[in-house]
């Protein structure tokens, strides 16, 4: 076995299927059961999307999900006023173009999200075990030793996408800074109700307070909501179905909607922490099992998603013989991005829906400038760097730049043509929208959609470790 992964949650699953689609052995346990019931993390930011497009689950996802509603306030019964995401955040409406082709957040409940990644990993030959337990391990020059409660198991690399309470980052000894909020918790669970008109985020208030609000998101293909309620910790209520409609009365004062069938509940505590190391020689940690934060702005499953879609072709090119240290790129690369959605989403979390300046939520801006892996020898550089997520576009023959892209392999866009050869397929085109460059420049586009490179020379881009990719 080459790589386990311990934790099947959208990081793990995500990671399982970029390395089964490049033939790469990959192992997949998790201590449920089963795949998670609940709706949890809902959201899908457009990044990925793009994402669930190029690992070929795109049209399973839109399927299984719908846009985002807009928000609804209620004071009592009485409706205040109704707002699109946009209108929350005081951005324009966003719109798709040729550049960015999913330019708004999807909303599909995660257990959703779980079953169509677990069938794409089964689909590509993947292995998934339910109800094995790592309790600890031990790594050598070779590989890994996992010790579970079913045996022992082997790996050349082991990779921690077991959640917040990670077992993998607790058994390697990282530190895992940040601060806990200790007054507050929040509820969260799918529910059945009865008594609510039309698909919203129906925020229900007795007099208009929105920090004393209870709200139930409708849920695409269901006819469960998830509920949300944030509170003081000695305020909390029985985790129960009476509990929790205890808290809606108390809340909106309303006896017209009624709570039935609890599907499940949840009460957790907003901690803002980040590991202080991503990677301890060949075990790796990614998603919340190497950062945690708010759910506020949604970022916490979309940035772990890309923490594996970061790591899945390094993983897979050093296990094809690429230099170790290309590992070291991950950490390098996602921490800083780490740090910026715990800034991001503890700032949405103090908001708490009021007004103020609008951040990006939707991912399409992180970059990697200045990263390891970022190669620019421009002299006067464009609005494009190196290290920037490489944009879509229409070709003369009618396909898309992303038809070019997806799969598990790197892109070299040529502007104006070449007589190189390259290792990789190789697109040319003249400079257009999203690619500020002049005739002759050449573009390395990583694996995972990213820029690697750009010059006029074909030997930087012959160097670049995803030039073989």
């Amino acid at each position: 076995m080459t790589v386990l992964i311990v934790g099947a949650g959208p990081t793990g699953l995500t990671l399982a299927c970029e390395l089964a689609r490049r033939g790469v052995a990959c192992r997949v346990v998790d201590k449920a059961p089963e795949l998670f019931i609940g709706s949890r993390g809902k959201g899908l930011q457009p990044r990925t999307l793009e994402v669930f497009e190029d690992l070929g689950v795109l049209d399973a996802v839109h399927a299984g999900g719908e846009p985002f509603p807009k928000f609804r306030l209620y004071q009592g019964k009485e409706v205040v006023w109704e707002r699109a995401v946009h209108e929350m955040l005081g951005t324009p409406e966003p719109t798709a173009s040729p550049t960015v082709p999913y330019p708004s957040p999807w909303l599909i409940p995660q257990w959703r999200t779980d079953e169509i990644l677990r069938d794409r990993f089964v689909e590509l030959g993947g292995q998934l075990e339910f109800g094995t337990e790592v309790l600890g391990f031990e790594q050598d020059a070779d590989g890994v030793l996992a010790h579970t409660n079913r045996g022992e198991i082997r790996a050349s690399y082991l990779v921690g996408t077991d959640g917040g309470r990670s077992t993998v980052r607790k058994a390697l000894g990282v530190g895992f800074a940040g601060e806990t909020f200790q007054t507050e918790r929040t509820l969260v669970g799918d529910v059945r109700a009865d008594g609510l008109d039309g698909r919203f985020c129906h925020i229900l208030t007795d007099a208009g307070d929105i920090t004393k609000r209870f709200s139930l998101w409708n849920l695409p293909g269901s006819e469960h909501y998830q509920f949300v309620a944030s509170m003081a910790t000695e305020a909390v209520p029985e985790l129960s179905l009476e509990g929790v409609r205890s808290l809606l009365h108390e809340r909106t004062g309303r006896s017209d909607v009624h709570l039935h069938d609890l599907r499940w509940i949840s009460l957790y505590q907003v901690n803002v922490r980040m590991a202080d190391r991503f990677r301890v020689g060949r075990v790796l940690l990614a998603g919340d099992a190497a950062h945690v934060h708010s759910a506020a702005s949604g970022q916490g499953l979309n940035t772990s998603v890309q923490d594996a879609y970061n790591l899945g072709w390094k993983l897979a090119s050093v296990l094809g013989g690429a230099d170790e240290s290309l590992l070291d790129s991950y950490e390098a690369e996602r921490m800083p991005v780490a740090a910026h959605v715990l800034g991001l989403s503890t700032l949405l979390h103090q908001r708490n829906f009021r007004s103020g300046p609008a951040p990006s939520i939707h991912q399409l801006d992180v970059t990697y400038r200045g990263g390891p892996l970022a190669v620019d020898d421009r002299a006067d550089p464009g609005e494009l760097r190196a290290g920037d997520r490489a944009p879509d576009g229409l070709l003369p023959d009618g396909t898309r730049l992303f038809d070019a892209f997806r799969g598990p392999h790197a892109t070299v866009l040529a502007f104006g043509g070449t007589r190189e050869t390259f290792a990789v397929p190789t697109v040319s085109l003249a400079p257009c929208e999203g690619y500020d460059v002049t005739e002759g420049t050449l573009v390395l586009v990583r694996p995972d959609g990213y820029i690697g490179a750009i010059s006029s020379s074909a030997e930087v881009i012959r160097r670049h470790p995803a030039a073989t990719c």
